[in-house]
């Protein structure tokens, strides 16, 4: 197997990018036939284990999947689904891991490309119209780009992904715990396990260990 490595300068989670790129430029699309899955990975990572392995989880997909990605780490969608929440107490939106649907970090991704193209579901997804459907029933807006695409629509179709161990992207911000959510916070940051991946994000240092 061979591994190559891409920059996609510019996508930073702390700029304001509009789920607009994924949906008239999709990754997919963005690269030969002839390569049929990738590994997009953010800057601000630490390794602690070969990236072969993170590879090798293409192989636990499930027919329907498409992309492998892990749970959001800090309750940023129990605070930006509120309005659906309210509406919806009874929700699983939001909630934190195991039996909510805390939305995705984009951080370590593993993308089937081929599967991507061929999936007639995902193409729909990608229409301006079914997005702005998804977003008004879930009352969504949103403003870290792919990341919240992807959760928009795993809640929606969670059959299109499959969720990595926490360690694959173990996240490290802790901003959610001083800004209103510390008596939950603990129940979305949790990460048991060998951490395979430290995740830096919101510029946090990554432990040497």
């Amino acid at each position: 197997m061979e591994v190559q490595t891409q920059d996609f300068p510019g996508r930073s989670h702390t700029e304001e990018i509009s789920w607009k790129d994924e949906m008239e430029s999709p990754v997919n699309n963005c690269f030969p036939l002839e390569i049929l899955r990738i590994i997009q990975l953010d800057l601000d990572l630490k390794y602690k284990t070969n990236i072969r392995e993170l590879f090798e989880e293409f192989d636990s997909f499930l027919p329907d999947a498409i992309i492998g990605i892990a749970r959001e780490m800090q309750p940023v969608y129990r605070h930006t689904f509120w309005q659906f929440r309210h509406e919806n107490p009874k929700t699983r939106v939001g909630n934190p891991p195991p039996e909510g649907l805390p939305g995705f970090n984009s951080g370590v991704m593993l993308l089937n490309l081929e599967a991507m193209r061929q999936s007639a579901l995902y193409s729909r997804l990608l229409e301006p119209a079914h997005v702005q459907r998804l977003a008004d029933k879930y009352r969504f807006r949103g403003h870290l780009g792919d990341q919240d695409f992807f959760t928009m629509i795993g809640m929606e179709h969670p059959e299109l992904f499959h969720v990595l161990d926490c360690t694959w992207n173990r996240q490290l911000c802790t901003w959610w715990r001083d800004h209103g959510y510390s008596d939950v916070f603990e129940a979305y940051f949790r990460c048991e396990g060998h951490v395979k991946i430290y995740h830096g994000n919101c510029n946090t240092p990554i432990p040497d260990a």
